[in-house]
């Protein structure tokens, strides 16, 4: 549940959200987001899904920025009913992801150090450059939100604040990317195994984002078990269900039996089956890695719920 008002008489704004080391933060991404987003709308241009997703991701984390700030000035958090403090922990780390992968695909796509034709010339290209240096500033500055709120060793925190909270935002980003690459000409409808892979992915994602919305809206303390020990059998099951989908989906994909153990030669860029099949086997081992040290973690964490 979300925190109890503030008491009669005490000042009704809160000038240390935008004074501390986290409100500067804050602020900087106000600042850095803006700036991103307008020099690419004005002249710096984008495109096609590459773009879309830079420009939404932008748009997302400043739009939650100024909420965040907003209520944190104004002490209208204390009247919402969720837990504030695992709320803007995973807010900060899902905005740290989309603004790096941001940074990383704006200038790969659009940014190039010579000028492109005319009617286009050199004004375009400096504006990408600009745009491409302050969409990596305004990375910086949601890592170092992330940086400054992560609950220390031995601190009672928010879940969301602890290595183990944070993780789980990246667990569910990753399954992300390893759904879009699903969709993208994998052909994964073509073994049970790799059909088993999928159910797999789409099980820990789902557990994973309820846990995270758990712990957002304040409803861990009324589960019937103790929430850190529901967590840790989770995260364990998560761990074998992925050992599983590591060894199978690779066998069933690159094994010459079952698939191709190299790109065929004729296969397109772009639409290549055997890429989207790379990317899967890739992060998925990404995302065991993380649930392994997500259980290694959880070994170690004290929260409060209601923070």
């Amino acid at each position: 549940m979300g925190s109890t008002m503030e008491p009669p008489g005490g000042a009704y704004l809160h000038l240390g959200a935008v004074t501390s080391p986290v409100g500067t933060a804050r602020m900087l991404q106000l600042a850095f987001g803006c700036t991103t987003f307008s020099l690419v709308a004005h002249r710096g241009g984008f495109g096609g899904v590459q773009g879309t997703f830079c420009m939404a991701a932008w748009g997302f984390c400043f739009a939650f920025s100024v909420l965040v700030v907003a209520c944190e000035f104004t002490k209208l958090h204390s009247c919402l009913r969720l837990s504030w403090g695992n709320f803007t922990a995973a807010f900060a780390m899902l905005a740290t992801l989309l603004c790096a992968t941001a940074a990383v695909i704006y200038p790969l796509y659009f940014t190039r150090l010579e000028c492109p034709p005319e009617p286009a010339g050199c004004m375009v290209r400096n504006f990408r450059l600009a745009a491409s240096v302050f969409a990596g500033l305004l990375f910086l500055a949601y890592a170092a939100e992330v940086a400054l709120t992560r609950a220390r060793p031995g601190q009672v925190a928010s879940y969301m604040a602890t290595v183990s909270g944070l993780l789980k935002i990246v667990q569910a980003f990753v399954a992300c990317i390893i759904f879009g690459a699903l969709v993208h000409e994998s052909r994964y409808g073509r073994y049970v195994a790799t059909q088993w892979c999928v159910a797999v992915y789409s099980l820990c994602f789902m557990a994973t984002v309820a846990v995270v919305v758990l712990s957002v809206m304040g409803h861990t303390a009324g589960l019937g078990c103790p929430f850190d020990r529901l967590v840790i059998v989770y995260t364990f099951l998560a761990v074998l269900l992925y050992l599983s989908a590591a060894v199978i989906w690779p066998v069933f994909c690159f094994d010459p039996k079952y698939g191709e153990p190299g790109r065929p030669v004729d296969c397109l860029r772009g639409s290549c089956p055997w890429d989207s099949q790379l990317v899967v086997a890739i992060f998925t081992y990404v995302n065991l890695l993380l649930y392994i040290v997500d259980l290694a973690y959880s070994q170690r964490i004290r929260f409060v719920p209601t923070l």
